[in-house]
């Protein structure tokens, strides 16, 4: 059954879209009465209760199977962790801000409306009147709500930006499976993402939400970090150990992970059916958003993949290193980047809509990646043939 859902998941993606839209014809009131049930302080929906119990079961079956222990041994491949490093957090936040602001707010800008704003969410513990000036956007009141109209075109620079700040740590670990590359390095790597994030992710997305005159809630962006990362990291961590020393590791790895993939698949669809039955309205009167708002996501990949493969022969790893190293910073975390922009900007926000069309792309992107990896294998002296 877990092989279906990994193997069929485009398939899944794009079945949930359909019903998140039908959702959203025939049941306008069920996705916005769940975006209600929020922890709000100060009049601000801060976490939405929904997304963080969905973003936690898609977060704690990666985090349960890290060993952190072995991040120790991670200066032994200095060359690809270094790599994976520099790739992440040097260059693709700022290509991924270039890109998307080239495109989206440059060359797609007169498609996507010159005058069209988006309403997101007041920055957390922000207090300005109806009328007021926020970076690009002005404050007003909807539904008695105070909200801030920003251009639509920057709500979805936002969505960008968060994915761009996003290394994947999640469904990595799939694709270097499938590339055949070593994956214990790719949990090395996973690992040492999952913590530079605590670190640098509300540091960079702040930074470049600001250079972008969007709203910077550094609150929001700090407790999103401990709800959506570092909660399941700590859970993933604490119930490893507890599950291993009471059940042992073969049953640990061989009935317990085995129950938790179609769980977090599932939490997975189940956002993205919340997500899309509220810009169902926008998708069907505009279906070619999608459009714009994936070129430069795709641009983007492909261009880190190719960067980081490159630098990784230069660099002379093998194969199997190689690989990872390439893949690890292609993809992106679109589980936090979905839960950051939902709880920064709003459910129904044009950048929530930025980070689903990540997942759109994801997925057959990737495969298409990991299929170049295994044809270019040969370009790497030291590759090894694993079965």
């Amino acid at each position: 059954m877990n092989g279906a859902f990994e193997r069929y998941l485009s398939l899944w993606v794009l079945l949930c879209i359909v019903g998140g839209l039908l959702l959203g014809k025939i049941a306008p009131g069920v996705a916005a009465s769940l975006d209600r049930m929020a922890m709000v302080v100060d009049g601000a929906p801060v976490v939405s209760i929904p997304i963080a119990i969905c973003l936690f079961f898609m977060m704690y079956p990666i985090m349960v199977k890290i060993d952190f222990a072995s991040v120790i041994q991670a200066g032994r491949s200095g060359k690809p962790v270094l790599l994976t490093l520099f790739i992440n957090w040097a260059i693709k936040p700022f290509t991924m801000y270039a890109i998307a602001f080239v495109f989206l707010g440059v060359v797609f800008r007169s498609l996507i409306g010159e005058e069209a704003v988006d309403l997101v969410s007041m920055p957390f513990g922000l207090d300005l009147p109806p009328g007021a000036r926020h970076g690009a956007g002005v404050v007003v009141v909807h539904d008695g709500v105070r909200m801030l109209a920003v251009p639509l075109w920057r709500s979805y620079l936002a969505g960008c930006i968060l994915l761009g700040v996003a290394p994947c740590t999640a469904m990595v670990l799939v694709w270097g499976y499938l590339a055949r590359g070593n994956d214990g390095l790719t949990l090395v790597m996973v690992a040492v993402n999952s913590l530079t994030m605590l670190l640098l992710y509300g540091v960079l997305g702040g930074f470049l939400l600001g250079v972008g005159r969007l709203p910077v809630p550094w609150q929001a962006l700090l407790l999103s970090i401990s709800v959506y990362v570092a909660l399941p990291l700590v859970a993933g961590h604490l119930s490893r150990r507890w599950i291993l020393r009471r059940k042992g590791q073969a049953w640990f790895r061989e009935r317990f992970l085995h129950l938790l993939t179609p769980i977090t698949i599932g939490a997975l669809l189940l956002t993205l059916i919340l997500l899309f039955s509220l810009k169902g309205e926008v998708i069907v009167a505009q279906p070619l958003t999608i459009v714009w708002i994936a070129v430069p996501l795709l641009l983007q990949t492909i261009l880190i993949f190719a960067l980081g493969y490159a630098l990784a022969r230069w660099l002379g790893l093998s194969y199997e290193d190689a690989a990872p190293s390439a893949i690890i910073g292609a993809s992106n975390h679109f589980e936090v980047a979905i839960a950051t922009a939902v709880m920064l900007f709003g459910l129904a926000s044009g950048a929530a809509l930025a980070t689903v069309v990540g997942v759109l792309i994801e997925v057959p992107v990737m495969l298409l990646l990991v299929e170049i990896c295994k044809r270019t294998a040969h370009y790497f002296g030291r590759a090894r043939s694993t079965a």
